[in-house]
């Protein structure tokens, strides 16, 4: 059964055979939104689309079908195998992975415990992140952040919202750990606290990152980054949206451990690296050899600049003009 077949099967009757109608490609379609009493959502090639009842894309939501709390009770109960107890650590996270690696978010009633999250409770809100991989799209960036004396480069991808950052690393990561051509497989470890990279299902990751590869699934990064080193000897540390203090220290503790680090973070340029604290640390003591730029021009994970650790461009893709970010 293909991702489009496990995605399918857990969606409402209602929204199913609309969703089975949708134009365009699938392989594009990146989040489906359902909000009770609101329009059906569809993240399309990074753009937002209303969806009608014949499966046709609209800016506008005049005809755009209407979310209604039977089409949300139906896709929670599919999604959770008619047994939400069984997610309740899950949904304290707000969101399920189900089989192919689809990611659902949810919002609803929270229930606490004192100042804990215990639980969700009529869940009215879902944000179905759809799992993709696309082979092959950090081949050409691999020798960028290959070095005959360091091995693997420290380094971090640099891009805005839905641009393919962790589509590339988990390429990378792949890459990395079956070894390509001129280049020994080496043993990653992968701190997934959201489960967006493997996208583990019961343990298992859904998506290939290949055979020298071990999971941390669920598990905070800072934590998880210490507990790989402890337990599993990477080679290298691959975490998804840095960005905190105790990211940072996890991530000084790896490198002084031997470690090579891959990381991804939000941002538009270089320069949105100096404007965060945390962030203009890492730059600053020179944590990183290499800096990935993306943007969303072409496919997810689409690469249009490389920097060194000084930010000095090593490569541009042809076109792309001045690297922006730097005055």
């Amino acid at each position: 059964m293909d991702k489009q077949e496990q995605l399918m099967k857990g969606l409402g009757e209602s929204v199913r055979r609309i969703m089975e109608k949708l134009e365009g490609d699938f392989g594009w379609l990146q989040e489906i939104r359902m909000r009770i009493g609101a329009p059906l959502f569809v993240i399309y090639r990074g753009e937002e689309y209303a969806v009608t009842k014949q499966g046709q894309l609209r800016k506008d939501t005049a005809k755009a079908y209407r979310i209604t709390r039977q089409d949300l009770k139906e896709t929670v109960e599919l999604i959770s195998s008619y047994s939400m107890y069984a997610y309740e650590e899950e949904l304290r996270q707000g969101y399920i992975t189900i089989a192919g690696g689809h990611r659902i978010g949810m919002a609803g009633k929270i229930i606490v415990d004192g100042r804990h999250i215990k639980t969700m409770r009529y869940i009215s809100f879902l944000n179905i992140r759809l799992s993709h991989e696309v082979k092959g799209c950090a081949a050409d960036i691999l020798p960028h952040i290959l070095d005959r004396e360091r091995g693997v480069c420290q380094t971090l991808i640099i891009s805005p919202p839905r641009c393919g950052k962790t589509t590339l690393l988990r390429d990378m990561i792949r890459l990395l750990s079956d070894g390509t051509q001129g280049f020994a497989g080496v043993t990653v470890g992968v701190a997934d606290e959201r489960s967006e990279i493997g996208a583990c299902y019961l343990g298992e990751p859904q998506n290939d990152l290949g055979v020298r590869t071990d999971v941390l699934d669920g598990c905070p990064k800072a934590q998880g980054m210490m507990m790989l080193i402890r337990t599993m000897a990477p080679q290298v540390v691959a975490v998804d949206e840095i960005g905190s203090r105790e990211e940072l220290e996890a991530m000084e503790y790896a490198a002084n451990c031997g470690c090579r680090l891959i990381a991804t973070v939000h941002g538009s340029s270089f320069q949105d690296l100096l404007a965060k604290p945390v962030l203009k640390k890492m730059v600053e003591e020179r944590m990183f050899d290499r800096f990935i730029l993306l943007n969303s021009r072409q496919n997810p994970g689409n690469t249009y600049c490389i920097m060194d650790g000084t930010g000095k461009v090593i490569w541009q893709r042809r076109g792309e003009g001045k690297e922006i970010g730097k005055d």
